[in-house]
């Protein structure tokens, strides 16, 4: 069984929801990247989401950008994301999902990328800014060497487009908690919970929740509705503020362990 599919078939048996942490990769910088993910491991994280730093982000609000221009300015690029994972991989199986613009990725080679990225221990890979229509290059190269894509759809997608979605897709279906770009919000969308059961008829695989999730609260009313909650921004945030001094790994692993703990259904 794939690591993705046992970590939602793990949380289910749990009866809790996945908790799927995201951070920027090379925020603040990629040694630093790579103790991070350990910490969540311990904290909880079912799966974690790697963002690949992009100069410009335009699915991502102030603070993942801003994330995003640290990482660049740290030097971090493509092939230092997957040598991290690499590293990850010498003793953590946790399932690793890559979010990435396009762009990235087409100036590596989509079958050079996708080839290394499962050698390096990737499971999946989500794009930010393909639409389905455009998705089967990508997909192809992917599925031929394993890897999950990871399908967005958002709360005007509609169940038509959610089953096209979910036909390229692999993994889980991650459906984003309300129209705009990344970034914490005070209060969820009022029509979640119905998105996200038109999600879970138009696609038989897990679904996630994403974007705009904050607070041990907010995860504990969205993993009453989906499969999988997706905190990004407000972990992003504390790493930012935090930078590199020598307490952020653990403040990071315990904001988390907060979170993940709300997963419980």
């Amino acid at each position: 069984m794939k690591r993705l599919a046992e970590a939602f078939r793990s949380a289910k048996k749990d009866r809790r929801a996945a908790f799927i942490p995201y951070i920027t990769a090379g925020d603040p910088a990629l040694e630093t990247t790579v103790e991070l993910v350990r910490g969540l491991a311990r904290a909880g994280a079912d799966v974690i989401e790697l963002g690949v730093p992009f100069s410009d982000p335009i699915a991502d609000g102030p603070t993942n950008q801003r994330a995003a221009e640290r990482a660049l300015a740290s030097g971090t690029t493509l092939n230092g994301v997957l040598a991290a994972v690499e590293i990850i991989r010498r003793d953590l199986e946790i399932p690793i999902v890559l979010f990435t613009y396009a762009n990235p990725v087409v100036r590596y080679g989509v079958e050079n990328f996708a080839e290394d990225a499962s050698a390096a221990g990737i499971d999946g890979v989500l794009f930010t800014d393909v639409p389905a229509e455009e998705m089967a290059p990508f997909e192809q190269q992917l599925s031929a060497n394993e890897l999950d894509l990871i399908m967005l759809v958002t709360p005007t997608s509609g169940r038509r487009r959610m089953k096209a979605a979910a036909r390229f897709g692999g993994g889980f279906l991650y459906l984003v908690s309300t129209t705009g770009v990344t970034g914490a919000r005070q209060d969820l969308d009022a029509e979640l919970a119905a998105n996200v059961r038109t999600a879970h008829k138009a696609s038989k695989m897990p679904v996630a929740v994403g974007f705009g999730i904050s607070t041990p609260e907010q995860v504990a009313r969205v993993a009453g509705l989906a499969d999988g909650v997706v905190v990004g921004s407000a972990i992003v945030s504390r790493i930012g503020a935090l930078g590199r001094c020598d307490e952020l790994v653990g403040e990071i692993e315990a904001f988390a362990s907060d979170l993940s703990k709300a997963c419980k259904k």
